[in-house]
This record gives structure tokens, sequence and C-alpha cells, in this order.
């Protein structure tokens, strides 16, 4: 009887346990990365006892789940990964808890975060908001096996007198994407879908032409001759040196063209690095590379950075827990083991581990692309800025409008929207 009672209070109270442990909910967007975290997320339950559970939606839906969760006093979502795009809105309705005081009683580093990282999803006028999670930035990719045919190196010598190898500049890129352009082969593939794929691209010409959005008083300054320059020959590639309908083609279609070996060259998202090596989807797998957008000098990138970081709201039911969940998800074993997956890493220790280069000979240059890279402007308004800047160069692509007066509006209403958010004095 003894030994029955002790055995019947002992699975009471494991029941007992198991309804009360302790778990964190986290809303996260269905991409690889998001896989990548799923498969070690029994280890972390091993360590800590925590449970996690993840919600799993796509783009669409994460802002709509997200803003009644983060508006209520006490909300479902123990942490949350936020889009650049939404750093502006959040911190500025003052949705995210600092992590400050947490990084400063574990002496969590985040020293180790590419500067730009830290920059984009990271800290806001000085206060940190998020730990980075992964990059998006965009890059180069080009056609290796090109660039080394010896009649194509005769041909490109002869017509241009400069050597046929990765370019140095963006001058030497452009001269590529017209020399490729011949017997069905397309120099470029360009995503030239409204508002957001056409928008995110042509930010790479505009810093390969020496622009930039706005000045150090949020001055918009895009109707200038870089300006006008990188749309005019956004407006060349799309529609003279690339397929035909690449102005309504989003980033899938676009990697289709380049990954069934129809185009030279494609300005796009990092992480699609390693899916043209997967033969289940390539046909030049093998023969493709990616590098930093090139500028106007050697060595000057013009890659556009791109990035999600994690953050804990302040209607957090269980800020603690979250903390001790984002503090392993970051710590340096895990994102080495994420990246070993194929995930895109945030920190440099990550980037330069040995293990990780000797499986994936590009991360060198993922990790300049990163250090070299811009940041569109991040402000509570960047979701419209998109919109206002995807129109207005959609409106060029098609002739609708001159490269001076789409970029004229897209400055008039940037003006409006940083003086409305208080950026402009």
């Amino acid at each position: 009887m003894l030994k029955q009672s002790l055995l019947s209070l002992a699975l009471a109270t494991g029941l007992s346990t198991a309804a009360h442990a302790e778990s964190v909910n986290i809303l996260m967007e269905g991409v690889p990365d998001t896989e990548y975290v799923k498969t070690l997320l029994p280890e972390f339950t091993k360590e800590t006892g925590i449970e996690v559970n993840l919600e799993v939606v796509n783009y669409a839906e994460m802002h709509t789940k997200l803003v009644p969760q983060l508006l209520a006093s006490k909300g479902s979502y123990s942490a949350i990964v936020v889009d650049f795009y939404w750093v502006g809105e959040f911190t500025k309705a003052g949705w995210l808890a600092p992590l400050d005081d947490m990084i400063k009683a574990d002496n969590f580093d985040t020293s180790v975060y590419v500067p730009k990282m830290m920059d984009l999803v990271g800290q806001v006028d000085g206060v940190t908001y998020m730990l980075p999670f992964y990059n998006y930035a965009m890059g180069l990719l080009y056609r290796t096996d090109l660039l080394e045919d010896e009649a194509n190196k005769a041909a490109y010598l002869e017509a241009t007198g400069m050597e046929l190898a990765p370019p140095k500049t963006w001058g030497e890129y452009l001269e590529q994407v017209k020399f490729f352009t011949k017997d069905g082969m397309h120099g470029v593939v360009n995503q030239g879908l409204r508002p957001d794929p056409i928008a995110m691209e042509w930010s790479n010409y505009l810093f390969a032409n020496g622009g930039e959005f706005h000045d150090a008083d949020w001055n918009a300054t895009l109707n200038t001759p870089a300006g006008v320059a990188a749309l005019e020959q956004y407006k060349t590639n799309v529609n003279e040196y690339g397929p035909l309908g690449s102005a309504s083609f989003s980033f899938d279609e676009a990697f289709n063209v380049m990954a069934q070996g129809q185009a030279y060259s494609y300005i796009t998202y990092n992480f699609f690095r390693t899916a043209i090596d997967d033969p289940s989807q390539s046909t030049v797998a093998g023969k493709v590379e990616i590098m930093p957008v090139p500028g106007q000098e050697p060595g000057v990138g013009a890659s556009l950075n791109g990035a999600w970081g994690w953050a804990i709201p302040k209607s957090s039911p269980n800020p603690e827990a979250a903390w001790t969940f984002l503090k392993w998800v970051e710590s340096k074993k895990i994102a080495k083991e994420r990246a070993m997956q194929g995930g895109s890493p945030t920190r440099i220790d990550v980037f330069d581990d040995a293990d990780l280069n000797a499986k994936f000979d590009y991360m060198g240059a993922m990790k300049d692309m990163l250090l070299t890279s811009h940041n569109f402007p991040v402000f509570t308004y960047t979701p419209q800025l998109v919109e206002v800047l995807g129109r207005e160069l959609s409106l060029a692509v098609a002739d609708e409008a001159t490269p001076a007066d789409a970029l004229a509006a897209v400055e008039a209403e940037m003006n409006e929207l940083a003086k409305k958010d208080g950026k402009q004095k």
C-alpha cells in the first residue's frame, strides 16, 4: 500500500510538473533559417526544461498577427522576430523591451555581430532592442564558367580591351552584362515586380553609382546624377539585356531564369547562393559564385543589407524565459550549428569559423558583402517608402515617367514621410 501511495504521489507530481512546464511561444516566418532553428529546439529543452512552440506563417500574415499581440497588455508571444522594415514602427510605438539590462547581467557579448547588423536590427538610438537573427543582404550571382571560357576571354578582350574576370567595379559589371547578352543568353535577370522586389534590387544600383537615400538630416537625395544614372541603368538592363517579362518578375521567377542557365548574372538575396548549387532546382550547380555588388572603385561594396532580429515584446507573458532562449539561440555554438545547415550568419566569429569555411567556401564573400553593405532607410514609414519607390521605379521602367520625374516624386513623398516621423527638423 505504501509503495502504491508513493507511486501515485510521484505520478501526480510528475503530471503537475509537466502541466506547468514553462514554454516560450514565438511567431516566425516560414523560411529556411526558421527550419534550422527548429532542428535544434530539443537541445534547448533538454538544457533548460523550457519548451519552445513555434508558430510559423508566411510573411504576408506576420505583421497582421503581430500587431494585436503587441498592443495587448499581455500577449501570447514570448519572443518575436522582426524584419528591418518594421524596426522603426515597433520601436517608436514602444512595443519592444530594451535588452541592455539582460545583456549586461549575463555578459552577453554583442560586439561579435557585424556592425551593420546591429545598426539595422540591433540598436535604435543607442538602445538594444534586438539580437540579429539572420541576414538577407543582396549580392551579385555570376556564372564562373562563362568567365573562364577561353573564347569568351578573347572576345571580351577584343571588344572592351579588358580582361574577363569577376567585376571589380560597377562599370566593369555593366560591360559584362552587355557582352553576355547574345546567342539566346541574357546578361542579367532582374526582379522588377513592384513594390518590394524592384525597390530592394534597384537600391543596389543606387549604391553602386555612389548614391544614398538621404543625407545626415534625412533630406531625400534620390533625384541626383547618381540616382538618375542608377534608374537609367536598371531600365536598360530590364528592357535590353534581360528576359522578356522581367519587369514583373519576383525573386522566384528571376532565380529560375538564372538556375536554368539563361542569364549571366542576377543581383539577389544571398540565401540563393546555396540554392543555386542544388541540382534538384539548378542546371548550373557548381558554375555560379556570389560576390558583393561592386561599387565605383575596387573594394567599394554596394550591396543592400537586409536582416531579421530577435526581440522580446513588452507584452511578453514570460520575458525571462524568452531571454533564456534568445541568449541560447544566439550563442556562438548554436549560431554556428545553424550556419552549418545553410543559415545566414550575423556574427563575425561564425563567419570566421574554420569548419564553416571548409564547408562553404563562399563565406568570405558573404562576410565582405555585409561589411561593405548599405542600409535601407529605417524609420516608422519604411513600408510606405517601399510602396512609393516601387511604384515610381516601375513607371520609369515602363516608360510612363522619366527617371528624373520618377525620382523627384519619390523624393517629395519621402521628405513628407520623414517630416511626419520627426526625422527632418
